[in-house]
């Protein structure tokens, strides 16, 4: 989901086309997952008291508003109103529609920018997403040298990132030098039956070299390798982890009277493993 990028619309016929292919692969997607043994390298659970805010040993928030090269709506705050533990184990990131510093909206985004970072393995979280015209959930990962090499060329991922008006499709991308914005390399997986937004799943990439595997609840439904871009393959060194909710941009549109705020993202846990 970066904040630099803009998208071009699928329509609804051509998804559901696509999710009916993905479903008739599914036995075959799952046959030939390679078999890999991970260790626990980072987690956070989200354990403390309710309205405290996530671990400052692990996160740190972005903050303002202006866009953040999307058009987006909200104003980013680190107020417990817009990020915080609920006391029984989630993370919980809402955004309200409310007069805030100039902007409509408010919201939340943490980051793990120079608190942690790896190269390779499997980064996943367990997430029930919020719903809505114009609300954008999203969980991925920036390349950690953005400061040297700025968007694209550190390499983004998107593991999860979805339309709150299609709450039963998820989308993975990556972005970097040739391909990002609206020319992502990019591939829509949804249920067939059911809705993101009603229940816990867990979203995952599983990363090494010269390929990024694509995962929900543990399908596996695409892999990108350096052969699959259009551009530079930007995927092998260190990656932080960004979780958020855009109110608005070029890949939602914006909320309608139909929109309910305010919308919350709840996270079970992240967590990030690596090869033994």
């Amino acid at each position: 989901m970066k904040k630099f990028k803009k998208y071009i619309g699928l329509s609804t016929t051509f998804l559901f086309g696509l999710l009916m292919l993905l479903s008739s692969c599914k036995k075959e997607a799952k046959q030939t997952l390679p078999e890999r043994n991970w260790e626990l390298t980072w987690s956070d659970e989200f354990d403390g008291t309710s309205g405290s805010s996530p671990s400052n040993t692990n996160w740190s928030f972005d903050i303002g508003a202006g866009g953040w090269g999307n058009s987006e709506l909200e104003y980013y705050t680190d107020r417990s109103q817009n990020v915080s533990l609920d006391g029984d184990g989630h993370l919980v990131i809402t955004a309200r529609q409310e007069s805030f510093s100039g902007a409509g909206f408010t919201s939340g985004r943490i980051k793990t920018k120079g608190l942690f970072d790896q190269t390779y393995g499997r980064f996943e979280a367990r997430i029930k997403t919020p719903y809505g015209p114009g609300i954008w959930p999203a969980f991925w990962m920036l390349g950690a040298n953005i400061d040297a090499e700025p968007w694209p060329q550190c390499g983004e991922i998107d593991i999860m990132e979805q339309r709150g008006q299609l709450p039963h499709i998820n989308n993975g991308s990556v972005h970097g030098p040739g391909y990002s914005g609206g020319n992502a390399i990019t591939k829509p997986y949804g249920l067939l039956n059911g809705r993101f937004d009603t229940d816990y799943h867990i979203y995952a990439i599983e990363w090494g070299e010269g390929y990024i595997d694509y995962f929900v609840d543990d399908f596996l439904y695409q892999r990108i390798t350096p052969e699959s871009v259009t551009g530079q393959w930007v995927y092998d060194h260190p990656f932080y982890i960004i979780l958020n909710v855009a109110v608005g941009g070029n890949f939602v549109g914006f909320p309608t009277t139909g929109t309910p705020f305010p919308q919350s993202m709840y996270v079970d846990y992240v967590k990030v493993y690596k090869q033994k």
